[in-house]
């Protein structure tokens, strides 16, 4: 059977772990009462004068005990020894042990912090997440009344097309989260509709919108129209919203130039578009969902402390046998976390507006938004990683030894097996190896209770399980290794050039096709969401930057040596197919070399900007402007080794030992200080952190002494040790594999410093950006 503090520590949330009842502290007061008491019953039985304690029954080990202790106090007479050796110093510092009275009061001390920190935490996520609902109501309340009102203003300009082409509900409703200050709402006095404009006045000003600039208010105030103090907030989170936020902004500063004070006259304003009532629409929706999801933790979070209380009060009356318990439970019962109401009409009042505004009053659909079902694991999966991974091994042995025989790894006047084939399948051996790290990573998160769904805004139905991870890597390295098995046979056999070609060109087609396959096998959802945030990564500036999308950027910077071998190949069988020298061209043209160094660039220029973005969106943040920096440092450190590489002169040779030197510092520095959290000067852990979710302390040790040794294996790429030219191609795989490796060691404690993050400020539910404002 499972003892409850091992559920409970399964079961409850990790960002508030810190907020729930201390049951393992509580259980331990519990075991030190017990220990009184036993102590005080043998005391009682050693005087037998004491009649007036009761007894608190016998356990099966007495006997045991009391034989030991007889053993141990004989064996001390005979040889005239105390039982316990006590010196001079310590018996002056000697801690008198607590009597009963004093531990029930010290627990039941203890009990009364714990309900309370339980019914503080309780209200004050109730708090919130009722202000959320309120914010909620009115911002679908606006969304309805405008929806209604643009269906009005289309059927009624259907009708008046021909006598009134003007006629429209012109509205400065601005699509930027960017706060411009000068940016507000109007209503334009020059409409040919005021029935309508006064529609769009009315069913804002219901809520709590006011329109000082509209002709209710002047006729009231008798004062000059204003700007209205309402916006629309559409995030600009891909590239046409930002491109059109940024021509907004420039439109506004022209339109504000030449606009006069009082002057309504018709420029520098948005129609109210379906479009921008969709995305309104959407982002309202997410709202719902996150705050249901809330409101569904803090009802996990009320009944797992109430069991908590429950079950360690039951300790202390199976001890103590006395009635304090049961009156404390009361106490319990009545408390706010529990009796409480608030948290199940609101989320009677989600399902029910979810139901009727976003479901088509179809609550099974609406069911699937709000509780997505949890997918079960399959332990067929495991079995399939199991038979993939005994095939790589057998394919990899066949192939070693063919190689072997073949003698394909010698090198030859014409370009060779190493020369064309090998950046192929060094290309998926790197892929694979960063997959299974992966896996790995997943592995450790899950096992660690690092909530990485939650961190990367995964959909948990669709999200990779490690062992998905795992079938996918093995399942790839058994089709690549069979791959160069085939190949290496037809090779040896003779076979027609092009024929022999076709295998690897075949595989990396293959490759391409199913990331791309649009039917719904092999994870589409997972494969769908990589070339998102791929797209994201390359347009980078113009789309909002999460954490996946940056945390995917940080792999590519790791994954060089890969772009370059996809470079290659792509290049030799294009050369091939236009019938020229494939190997010349590929190497030899300048073309392909100032390619290469483009490649050995970009991903830290993606990362660069991304974090310009991110300082632009995120308050001026002079963090993420040092964290460019080191990006920065880095594209000028694969420069000046680009130049040495075609200009090996001692200048560029200084040169690039002080821009690596100076990168290399740079990056331990954010890997250790900003990305792990770690190397606090002023932490219980020495050079360490106060919050580790390891419990070996030496494992950190060791992850930072590793991570710096890794960072120097450019040191290779300037020594330029004498090697023959297969160990030149081996040593550049093995140290880009060594990268990788880098990369997957180092992602787990970036998570695990996020993860910490999230638990410091209690943060399990995602905030959704609501789209209606008020810019007073």
């Amino acid at each position: 059977m499972v003892k409850f503090s091992r559920e409970l520590e399964a079961q409850l949330i990790p960002e508030w772990k810190d907020a729930f009842v201390n049951y393992r502290e509580l259980k331990k007061l519990v075991k030190k009462i017990k220990i009184s008491l036993h102590s005080r019953s043998d005391s009682d039985a050693a005087d037998p004068s004491n009649k007036d304690i009761p007894d608190f029954g016998i356990s099966i080990f007495d006997s045991f005990r009391a034989l030991a202790a007889g053993l141990f106090s004989a064996s001390s007479r005979s040889h005239g020894e105390l039982p316990v050796p006590v010196d001079e110093d310590s018996a002056e510092e000697e801690v008198p042990v607590q009597s009963r009275e004093e531990e029930e009061i010290s627990f039941f001390n203890k009990l009364e912090i714990e309900l309370e920190k339980v019914n503080k935490f309780y209200e004050a996520k109730e708090r919130e997440f009722c202000e959320r609902g309120e914010a909620l109501n009115k911002q679908l309340q606006i969304l309805v009344d405008l929806k209604k009102i643009l269906d009005e203003h289309h059927r009624r300009r259907q009708q008046r097309r021909c006598s009134s082409p003007n006629h429209g509900v012109f509205l400065d409703l601005l699509n930027s989260t960017s706060s411009f200050s000068d940016r507000t709402s109007e209503i334009s006095d020059s409409a040919t509709s005021p029935d309508i404009s006064e529609e769009v006045i009315s069913a804002l000003e219901r809520n709590g919108i006011s329109f000082v600039g509209s002709t209710r208010s002047k006729a009231k105030k008798g004062t000059k129209p204003k700007a209205a103090t309402m916006r629309i907030d559409i995030p600009a989170t891909n590239a046409t919203k930002t491109i059109s936020a940024i021509t907004s902004m420039v439109w506004e500063d022209l339109v504000n130039g030449a606009r006069k004070e009082g002057d309504f006259g018709g420029g520098g304003g948005d129609y109210i578009s379906r479009k921008k009532i969709q995305c309104a629409e959407k982002m309202i929706r997410g709202a719902f969902v996150e705050l249901y999801r809330g409101l569904g933790l803090l009802k996990t979070y009320s009944s797992l402390n109430l069991i908590a209380f429950t079950k360690i009060l039951k300790k202390y009356d199976k001890v103590s046998k006395n009635l304090e318990s049961s009156c404390y439970l009361k106490k319990v019962k009545r408390s706010h976390f529990v009796n409480s109401d608030k948290v199940v009409k609101l989320v009677d009042d989600v399902e029910s507006i979810f139901v009727k505004y976003f479901a088509s009053n179809d609550r099974k659909k609406a069911m699937k938004f709000l509780r997505p079902n949890q997918p079960k694991e399959s332990h067929v999966i495991t079995f399939f990683v199991g038979l993939f991974t005994g095939s790589f091994g057998t394919l990899f042995t066949v192939y070693a030894i063919l190689a072997h025989i073949s003698g394909i790894f010698s090198s030859n006047i014409e370009p060779g097996y190493m020369e064309t084939v090998y950046p192929v399948f060094s290309m998926f051996a790197l892929l694979s190896l960063h997959i299974f790290l992966y896996g790995c990573n997943l592995f450790m998160w899950k096992s660690s209770r690092i909530n990485y769904n939650f961190i990367f805004e995964f959909n948990p139905n669709k999200a990779l399980k490690y062992r998905d991870v795992f079938l996918i890597c093995t399942s790839f390295m058994t089709i690549v290794v069979g791959a160069m098995v085939i190949h290496l046979i037809l090779r040896s056999s003779n076979f027609a050039p092009h024929i022999v070609d076709a295998i690897p060109k075949t595989l990396l087609m293959i490759f391409l096709g199913t990331l791309i396959c649009p039917f719904n096998i092999i994870y589409r959802s997972t494969r769908y969401s990589f070339l998102r945030v791929m797209r994201n990564i390359i347009f980078s500036p113009f789309y909002k930057v999460l954490m996946v999308d940056f945390f995917m950027a940080d792999q590519l910077t790791s994954q060089i040596p890969l772009l370059r071998y996809l470079e290659f190949t792509s290049c030799y069988f294009i050369a091939v197919g236009f019938k020229i020298h494939p190997y010349d061209t590929c190497t030899n043209s300048k073309s392909y070399k100032l390619l290469a160094y483009i490649i050995s660039f970009l991903p830290y220029y993606y990362r660069a900007m991304q974090c310009a973005r991110r300082y632009m969106e995120e308050g001026y943040d002079p963090n993420h402007l040092a964290n460019a920096g080191k990006y920065i440092s880095a594209m000028l450190a694969a420069a000046a080794r680009w130049k040495y590489a075609l200009d090996p002169t001692p200048m560029w040779l200084a040169i690039v030992v002080i821009t690596s030197t100076l990168a290399t510092f740079y990056q331990l520095y954010w890997d250790f200080v900003k990305d792990w959290g770690l190397l606090n000067l002023h932490s219980k852990n020495l050079f360490l952190r106060d919050e580790l979710v390891l419990r070996h302390k030496c494992i950190y040790y060791f992850s930072l002494a590793l991570n710096f040794v890794l960072r120097l294996a450019w040191v290779e790429t300037v020594l330029r040790l004498n090697m023959g030219f297969l160990e030149n191609r081996l040593v550049d795989f093995t140290l880009a594999s060594l990268e990788i490796i880098r990369r997957g060691h180092w992602n787990f404690y970036r998570l695990e410093n996020e993860h910490l993050n999230n638990v410091g400020k209690f943060r399990a539910v995602k905030v959704v950006p609501l789209p209606f404002r008020d810019m007073e």
